[in-house]
């Protein structure tokens, strides 16, 4: 067995996003009010905060305020508030129709809220956790989590550094550390690893609708200062998904002269051939949005999975040693298409029952009042009303789906007796290839679409090549033996990375994994159709590193 070295804490918090740093914040706001040492440790993998941080990004920044009334006085950092708000049915690849106001459902306006890079938000953020006394450690990957002898987490342990692709020890080989606390907190963002694992540890999701997913692709553009519309937000259904797929678009000009544009993809879509990256490509030709990137330079490139399920959705929270939190449990509004609000909320609450818990002579191990304090505050009373957002679209399709969201939302404020399941999980969604036809998409103009290469490049990722593989697969036959005759294997398409490919080698078909292309996004953990791929925290810093996202 390695021999590790031990820190111990009152609370260790795993990922650096909205969430886990919302809820070390609130900690450390609580200690110092009432005079209490706590410490607090805050995990992320990525090479620095908000580096593997990826959202469209519009905030309703209630939560923020909550959280820190003065925020504005604490220069946070949202500039660009939204004074130009549309949703737009694209009809084909070259008509539009705008939605007039009253036509969209009340959830998706606006008014008020701010256009804003998430991961400067959070970078934001932790520099007012650091303040407050949080330890916060970027670079370092919370691998594995650790039990006690009763069964319940003791804490993670952080990623070896220095192991070679065949597991030896490398020169400079560092043991990862076992951070223990008395309860620790996850916030991984969508799909984390480890929040997975709790699930199926713990059957925290057992009785509860699967969770749903959606693949977000998003650009950032520098755009011409005569084009640039600080506060304008553009969200569009329909084109170029259509029947393929639900999902929507987005366009969002920011402050500095830039433009955030993007394509969401449900990941429930049936067609094997279906590519999100190039329904995306295809998108930025659509008149209605070429006209806002004219003369622009395409300066970022990312893409990261979304959980949309909701209230359906949402797992017991609480387990022995610790909660999951935000996006790793499924908080987002999908009626909102916003997650920041309601991650940093649940981080709020996680930190309130933590330090209360703390104070008692005997803590307990399970903290189940966190569940009731979460479906009692606004944040369980937000998901609740939008509970049917996503599987009515799922069974009744954009259209019809969005005549009974509007109704729902807008005359009886998601009041309707009714409750919708959809009790397919993504991946089983999925249907034969002889079933379906290839899109044709065509090839990139290197104007408006480009290849996968290198808008990967622009993601800024990177991996040290020799290390073990962190795509994992259960069977490595399956991909050919199996998804390859059934299903074209669609791992090749529905990464928008190219991590995925199928070779041809001496008249055999080999089915080759580019991790070092890896986004990050756990697409393939989520949609792959045999369940086959998992999807592992590689060595700390690795990964994409966002400037602006």
């Amino acid at each position: 067995m390695t021999d590790r070295e031990v820190m111990e804490f009152d609370v260790v918090v795993v990922g650096g996003g909205p969430a886990g740093l919302s809820a070390a914040c609130r900690i450390m706001q609580r200690a110092q009010a009432e005079e209490k040492e706590i410490s607090v440790c805050l995990v992320e993998k990525g090479s620095e905060i908000g580096a593997h941080i990826l959202s469209g990004a519009v905030i309703d920044q209630k939560a923020l305020a909550e959280l820190f009334p003065d925020w504005q006085e604490k220069a946070a950092p949202l500039n660009t508030q939204v004074n130009s708000d549309e949703l737009l049915w694209l009809s084909s690849e070259k008509d539009s129709r705008l939605l007039n106001h009253w036509m969209v459902p009340k959830t998706l306006h606006n008014d008020g809220n701010y256009i804003i890079s998430l991961g400067n938000l959070s970078r934001w953020l932790a520099e007012q956790a650091e303040a407050l006394g949080v330890e916060v450690f970027p670079g370092f990957s919370a691998a594995h989590l650790s039990y006690d002898t009763n069964g319940n987490v003791e804490g993670i342990i952080t990623g070896d550094m220095g192991v070679a692709e065949n597991g030896t020890e490398k020169d400079g080989f560092m043991p990862g550390m076992l951070l223990k606390a008395k309860y620790t907190i996850f916030a991984e963002g969508c799909r984390g690893h480890l929040g997975k694992e709790l699930m199926a540890h713990f059957e925290l999701d057992k009785g509860k609708a699967p969770q749903h997913y959606g693949l977000g692709i998003k650009e950032l553009w520098d755009v011409p200062e005569s084009q640039s519309k600080p506060g304008t937000v553009i969200h569009t259904a329909g084109w170029p998904l259509g029947n393929e797929a639900g999902g929507g678009g987005f366009l969002y000009h920011l402050e500095n002269n830039q433009v955030a544009v993007g394509l969401i993809v449900d990941l429930n879509y049936k067609n094997p051939y279906l590519s999100p990256y190039d329904e995306f490509q295809k998108y930025k030709h659509h008149p209605i949005i070429a006209e806002h990137l004219k003369g622009a330079k395409r300066v970022s490139y990312g893409a990261r999975a979304i959980a949309k399920g909701g209230w359906a959705s949402l797992p017991k929270m609480s387990f022995p040693g610790g909660l999951v939190i935000g996006c790793d449990a499924g908080t987002l509004n999908p009626a909102k298409i916003k997650g920041t609000h309601t991650a940093m909320k649940s981080g709020m609450l996680a930190a309130d029952t933590i330090f209360d818990a703390l104070q008692m002579d005997t803590p307990p191990a399970e903290l189940h009042q966190f569940n009731d304090a979460l479906r009692d505050s606004w944040l369980g009373k937000e998901l609740q009303q939008a509970r049917n957002f996503v599987p009515v679209m799922h069974k009744l399709g954009t259209f019809w789906g969005g005549a009974y969201n509007w109704l729902d939302q807008n005359i009886f404020s998601g009041g309707l007796p009714f409750t919708f399941n959809d009790m397919v999980p993504d991946y089983a969604s999925l249907e034969l290839a002889k079933k379906h036809v290839a899109p044709v998409y065509k090839k990139p103009d290197g104007l408006l679409s480009f290849d996968k290469l290198s808008s990967v490049f622009l993601s800024n990722t990177n991996h040290e090549e020799d290390q073990p593989c962190h795509l994992q697969l259960k069977d490595p036959s399956i991909p050919v033996q199996s998804n390859l005759m059934k299903f074209a294997e669609p791992a090749q398409r529905y990464c928008p990375a190219g991590v995925y490919e199928i070779v041809e080698s001496n008249n055999e078909s080999i089915f080759q994994i580019n991790a070092q292309n890896c986004i990050h996004c756990k697409t393939c953990d989520i949609k792959d159709p045999a369940q086959n791929i998992t999807w592992v925290t590689p060595e700390g810093s690795g990964g994409p590193n966002y400037p602006n996202m």
